[in-house]
């Protein structure tokens, strides 16, 4: 009975998210669906002491779908990785309710500091292909970082995080990321500072232009002055 719930559970989550799903059974060949049901196996497991159980069970299903999610980490309702291949979730990592990753993502650490070493991830929150969230500290509910970012500090509730590292480029913005899945048409901070700098150069051009055809007319009275002179 439990195996069913979760499996309904499941569907729903990857028929909300994901187009590519035409048939419930599907849900079957989904890593994340595999990857989700050992997860919650070794993470009781986990939770009762039994540590090498739990980790071989987690290591198993890691090579099994490519995504490595650690039994000690915390994972709340709705969470659904897609295609999922290179994710990493690690030991102290805590994550909300109807959170969703892509592929390559990374919830990692630091270094070798003990006790809370990974992030916090809020509820509704969306990571996008290739993004690593480094550190412990919390990205806020309903933020979306953006693929490739690296974030390594705080985000509050309701932005958009893009760049290496990351950068707020938009915040307040309440639309729930999962209710899009949108993580292509976000905000291009590094692309807006070169136009700035584009912008800066032509008009640092046009004044030495400036300058040099004062001092070619400046040059030319001069010379004019000394022939009258002569």
């Amino acid at each position: 009975m439990v195996f069913l719930d979760r499996f309904r559970e499941e569907f729903q989550v990857i028929k909300e998210r994901d187009p590519a799903i035409k048939s419930k059974w599907e849900v079957l060949l989904y890593p994340s669906f595999k990857a989700m049901i050992k997860y919650r196996h070794a993470h009781r497991l986990y939770l009762r002491g039994h540590y090498f159980r739990a980790r071989r069970i987690s290591q198993k299903a890691a090579r099994q779908t490519g995504i490595e999610i650690h039994p000690g980490a915390t994972i709340g309702k709705g969470f659904f990785i897609d295609h999922g291949t290179g994710v990493v979730i690690g030991e102290t990592t805590v994550i909300g309710d109807n959170v969703t990753l892509y592929q390559g993502v990374t919830l990692g650490g630091t270094g070798k500091e003990c006790g809370k070493r990974h992030p916090t991830i809020g509820d509704n929150v969306m990571i996008s292909v290739g993004a690593k969230v480094l550190g412990s500290f919390k990205v806020g509910d309903n933020s979306k970082i953006g693929a490739g970012s690296v974030v390594i500090e705080e985000v509050p509730p309701n932005c958009t995080v893009v760049g290496v590292p990351g950068r707020i480029v938009k915040q307040d913005n309440l639309r729930v990321p999962r209710e899009t899945m949108d993580q292509i048409h976000l905000p291009d901070p590094v692309r807006d500072d070169i136009n700035v700098l584009k912008h800066e150069n032509s008009e640092l051009v046009s004044r030495l232009i400036e300058l040099e055809n004062r001092f070619r007319e400046l040059d030319r009275r001069t010379k004019d002055k000394k022939d009258e002179d002569i």
